[in-house]
Formats: structure tokens, C-alpha cells, sequence
């Protein structure tokens, strides 16, 4: 089935059946039903120090009351990157972390995600894990009645060490990487990617006799261990990371060019030039009698212009259409997705009986979606074209093991995108994702990509969710909001994150077609006086 097109595709979205829709009464993908907070009044004072190491205290007030509804979309908000110190020994800034969580929890937030970086808890030793500073989040989040979804964070933060938030992988896998060179990424110009340890090693005992799986799995065992009381009740929800960024992906664009990643037309590089990636690549052209094919990469799949109409493999009668391009391409993502199942399969496995949404995320590139190649898409991994549905065989992986989908780009639009990128088509890779996940019968979690979110942001969020839930007795999705920052705290950005949380609540306009979202009108008022440092 060819979903993808150059232009936005039209959707057809069949019903699921009565079998489908109790499948999401299942404890792994759905939220355990816990006690609700007690419902907030009046108006609630909140006050806050302006900075770290400030005594004073502004006061400010939030003249708002909400209680969040039974079978409405629940709203995470993703904490600080620097929630916890660099030795995750303590959480930072107690003080205005609480008057945020209780800001939250009155605004009718769900629970807040917590990410979990794997280069702070298991930082200097192996096996050696320190929980202390996650610990104090998640009795915090419980004394203000909000749930908590902890992300496994295996990757690296941050572009470097002048970074204010950077967080490297531990110290004894660097060291790793040292000795071996390639146990990290490598494109063909032998550019080192150190975000993320290269899925070729997945079944290798390069970490002090431990796989880079094992070591992933001892981790989230641990924290299983540690968390258990939390488990069902504060801990609804495990994000489990798959790559660089916590996504199912390839390192294809370096994180310095990422952000902006969209615009510039990034088209990417294919990371499959370590040896261990190397190895497992001339394997396979040997089984097929083809072992010319299996000495590296396509070749001209650059272009400074990064326009894939001037190269030879990604234009479009390139030689991704070929026998030898189909061969690649499809070596290089099943490599991917043989390493998503690894990490889900043990993820599952971990916290099978707990009571707890698992979910993985996928990346929102969008970027040549409006060509017939996808460049970006296949170097990333995703092999997705105009005559190939990539997401169908990633999503049945999710489902396998009950996970929910989360993905970014929620609040774009293919019009305003196409302004700056005439190739650009946010709305209509999300379609499509969307699509898959109702044919596989997979939960969904949007989240925004930008973080300064205007009021007709908010309406695209609510669009496209109502989109994934159109005709589903019970909807299964939420949405994360990345991320809490001072700014969320301004005054009109948080009314209208307010009322975004509101209409979210609003079971109503979910079920029976909702109608159009309006943002002019106004709502109760959430008035931040001061705004909070981070």
C-alpha cells in the first residue's frame, strides 16, 4: 500500500472492530485507574524564588479550578533537561519545582515526564546506579497528585560540554568508545557520531562483557526495582530510548544541524560505516551472491544545495529504485527495527505485570516528505517513500509488544512549513503515521516540537488528534508538551496552555466530531504574575 505522496494524501481510516477497541482495555496500554486528586478551589497561591540563589519569593495567583475527567486525553509536560544535578544525587531547584508541579496539577496536567539519562545514573562504574535525585521528582509528583512517565534516556544530551544542557554517555562507555572507535556511528566521510552506541554491537559484549542491550536492560531492571512502589500508581508510563534522542533512528544528521534540521534541507547521511555495521552489511550481499554491494553505502547521496534532485541515488529516477537500492535500503532499516524489537522485547519483558503504559518514540521528519525519494527519511532509517509505506512494519514492532507510538510535530502545518521548504509536509507525514497506527491498532502520544506554542498551535494539536481518535469508542492517545520552562509561566503563554489543557479534558469534543476548536473566546483565568527561573 503506497500511502505516501508529493502531495498532502487524502485518508480514509477504517473503524476498528468491537475485538480492537477492547484491546486497549489492557493494563499495558492504558492508564491504571488511581485515585484523583483532591479538586482545587478558589484561587491558589503560588510562590516561587526568581532564581537558584535568591531568598526571596514572589507571590502570584492562579484564579483557575479544574478537575481532569475520566476518558478525556491526558497532558504530560516534560521536565527540565537538568531536573537533577550532574551526579542525579538531588533533584534542582526544590522549591520552584514544587510551585511548578502544583501550577501544574491545578491546570488539570496529567503527570509530568521525567527523563531518566543513563550518563548520570550509571555515570562513572558499571552496575553502579544512583536514583537519589529521581527519587525526590517522583515523591514530589506524588505529593501533588501527578502521575510521573519515566523516559529511558540512553542517548546523549546536548551538542557538547559548552552546552548548557549537556549530559554525555557515562564516563566508563566513553572510555569504551576510546578504545574502539567503532562501537560509535560513522558516515562515509568517517565522521564519529557519539550520541548513541552503534546498533551494530547490539549482540556484542563491548561493555565490560555485557552487550550495549544487556546494559540497557540491567538499567531499566534496576529501576523496576528501585521504582516498584511507585509502579502503577505515581509511574504510569515507561518511554523506553531507541537511538539518538531517545528515537527509533539513525544518527543521520548531526544534533548541531538537527534543530534546525527542516529548514535547511538537511537530506542526511547513511550510518552504516563502523565495522561492526560494515560487517553485518556484507554479510547480507554475500547471502544474495551479490558481494559487491556490501563494501559500503549508495554512492552520490550528497549535495551541498541538499537537494536530492542533484544526486544520483535520492532524485527522482534515482537509484533508490533500483534492485541494488531496494537491496540497501531495506538491509539498513531492518537493522533498525531488529534493534527497536531487542530493546522492546526486553522492555516488556522488565515490566510485564506492572501496571504501566509502555511507549517508544519515532522521529517527525518531515522535510523531503513532498518528493518521491524521502531522503531524509531513509537515512534516518524509515524506509518510507512514494511508493512504499514505511510505518506499517514499525508500528506492527510497537504492537508486538503492546507500546504506545510517540511522535513529535503535532503543531505543524504543511502550509506554513511549505513557506520556508516548498518539500515539507509535517500534517501529512503525521497522516500517515496516524494511518499505521490505527491499522496496527496502536496507542498514540503527540508532542510538539517547537516549545513557543500560540493558540492556532494548540488548535493543530487538537486537529490531529481529533484525527487519530475519529470514531474510536475508547481513544487511546495523550499528549507531552516539551517542555516546562520559564516561559510556559508567562502569562498569556500559560493561558493558553490552560485552556489547551481544558479542551483536552473536554470528553465531548472527542467523541461525535467535536467541531472546530476556538481559542478566541476567553476561559478561566490562569494569570502568572512572575515568571519562574529555570
Amino acid at each position: 500500500m503506497a500511502i505516501a505522496s508529493p502531495s498532502a494524501p487524502g485518508i480514509f481510516i477504517p473503524k476498528r472492530s468491537e475485538a480492537t477497541q477492547r484491546r486497549f482495555l489492557l493494563p499495558i496500554s492504558t492508564r491504571p485507574g488511581t485515585k484523583q486528586p483532591a479538586r482545587l478551589l478558589g484561587s491558589l497561591a503560588i510562590r516561587s524564588r526568581l532564581n537558584a540563589s535568591s531568598d526571596g519569593e514572589v507571590v502570584y495567583e492562579l484564579n483557575y479550578s479544574h478537575r481532569r475527567r475520566r476518558g478525556a486525553f491526558p497532558v504530560y509536560v516534560t521536565l527540565p533537561a537538568d531536573a537533577v544535578g550532574p551526579t542525579a544525587e538531588t533533584m534542582r531547584r526544590k522549591r520552584a519545582m514544587a510551585q511548578s508541579f502544583r501550577a501544574l496539577a491545578a491546570a488539570g496536567v496529567e503527570g509530568v515526564a521525567m527523563e531518566v539519562w543513563w550518563g548520570l545514573v550509571e555515570r562513572e562504574s558499571p552496575r553502579i546506579y544512583n536514583w537519589r535525585g529521581y527519587l525526590e521528582i517522583v515523591e514530589m509528583a506524588k505529593r501533588f497528585g501527578l502521575k510521573v512517565r519515566a523516559v529511558m534516556a540512553f542517548h546523549q544530551c546536548g551538542s557538547g560540554p559548552d552546552d548548557p544542557f549537556w549530559i554525555s554517555l557515562p564516563q566508563w562507555v566513553l572510555e569504551e568508545m576510546d578504545k574502539d572507535p567503532d562501537v560509535a556511528y560513522a558516515d562515509k566521510f568517517g565522521r564519529r557520531n557519539m550520541e548513541y552506541i552503534s546498533l551494530g554491537c547490539d549482540i556484542l559484549p563491548i561493555l565490560h562483557g555485557r552487550t550495549p542491550i544487556q546494559a540497557y536492560a540491567d538499567l531499566m531492571r534496576n529501576f523496576r526495582d528501585t521504582f516498584r512502589s511507585f509502579l502503577g500508581s505515581v509511574i504510569t508510563g515507561i518511554q523506553v530510548g531507541l537511538g539518538p534522542g531517545g528515537e527509533l533512528r539513525y544518527p543521520s544528521c548531526p544534533i548541531q544541524k538537527l534543530s534546525w534540521a527542516w529548514r535547511s534541507r538537511e537530506l542526511g547521511e547513511f550510518q552504516c560505516y563502523d565495522k561492526y555495521m560494515l560487517a553485518s552489511l556484507n554479510a547480507s550481499a554475500r547471502r544474495i551472491g551479490m558481494r559487491e554491494w556490501g563494501n559500503g553505502g549508495p554512492i552520490d547521496t550528497s549535495n551541498l544545495m541538499q537537494n536530492p534532485e542533484n544526486t544520483e541515488f535520492f532524485k527522482t529516477d534515482g537509484s533508490w529504485k533500483t534492485p541494488y537500492g531496494e537491496f540497501f535500503l531495506g538491509w539498513y532499516s531492518e537493522m533498525l527495527l531488529s534493534h527497536g524489537e531487542r530493546i522492546c522485547r526486553e522492555a516488556e519483558t522488565i515490566f510485564r505485570g506492572e501496571k504501566v503504559n509502555m511507549l517508544g518514540k519515532i522521529a517527525g521528519v518531515h522535510w523531503h516528505y513532498g518528493t518521491q525519494s524521502h531522503a531524509s527519511e531513509l537515512t534516518c532509517g524509515y524506509y518510507n517513500t512514494s511508493i512504499r509505506d514505511g510505518f506499517i512494519p514499525i508500528a506492527r514492532m510497537f504492537g508486538r509488544y503492546g507500546f504506545t507510538i510517540c511522535c513529535a510535530c503535532f503543531e505543524m502545518k504543511d502550509a506554513e512549513e511549505q513557506q520556508i521548504n516548498r518539500v515539507s509536509r509535517p500534517e501529512s507525514f503525521l497522516k500517515q503515521l496516524v494511518v499505521a497506527a490505527r491499522i496496527c491498532d496502536v496507542a498514540l502520544e503527540g508532542e510538539n516540537y517547537k516549545n513557543n506554542l500560540d493558540d492556532e498551535s494548540f488548535g493543530q494539536v487538537l486537529r490531529m488528534s481529533r484525527l487519530y481518535s475519529d470514531g474510536l469508542k475508547t481513544p487511546s492517545f495523550s499528549f507531552n508538551f516539551v517542555r516546562m520552562d520559564k516561559n510556559l509561566f508567562e502569562a498569556r503563554n500559560w493561558a493558553g496552555f490552560t485552556r489547551f489543557v481544558r479542551q483536552m479534558s473536554d470528553v465531548n469534543m472527542f467523541q461525535g466530531g467535536g467541531g472546530e476548536t476556538s481559542f478566541s473566546s476567553p476561559s478561566a483565568t490562569a494569570f502568572a504574575g512572575a515568571v519562574l527561573a529555570y
